[in-house]
């Protein structure tokens, strides 16, 4: 399974609040499932209201891709967007019970099996 290491607070902002779009300087071919992985860094300009866990490097979530389009304003995603950047349309976020540590990558990453298992066991039990 894919994963995409986000900074926080945005990476929380998508796991547990209304953010649905990933604001990127390139574009992805890839649509499905991924882990939303929250890195160890922090955006020092971003403000952000609501409840935010601030957990760093853990995978937070999973989501799917289901789109990702170039835009030149920023507002075709709503408030999230920003303007001449690449906006991955987000869907299906669910977050995790227990946010599982682990060390991120640049770029978007293929995540090793036991995170993978982690991630399946708990949305299972959240399910039951």
């Amino acid at each position: 399974m894919k994963a995409l290491t986000i900074r926080q607070p945005w990476a929380d902002a998508i796991a547990h609040q209304s953010k649905r779009v990933e604001n990127r300087t390139w574009k992805t071919a890839y649509r499905g499932p991924f882990l939303i992985h929250a890195g160890a860094a922090h955006d020092p300009h971003a403000v952000i209201y609501g409840p935010r866990p601030d957990v760093r490097s853990a995978v937070l979530a999973i989501a799917n891709i289901a789109d990702c389009h170039w835009s030149d304003d920023g507002q075709c995603c709503g408030p999230w967007g920003e303007e001449r950047v690449y906006h991955w349309t987000l869907t299906e976020v669910r977050a995790l019970p227990h946010p599982i540590a682990r060390k991120g990558r640049l770029g978007l990453w293929t995540a090793p099996d036991d995170i993978v298992t982690d991630v399946i066991f708990q949305l299972q039990a959240v399910t039951r």
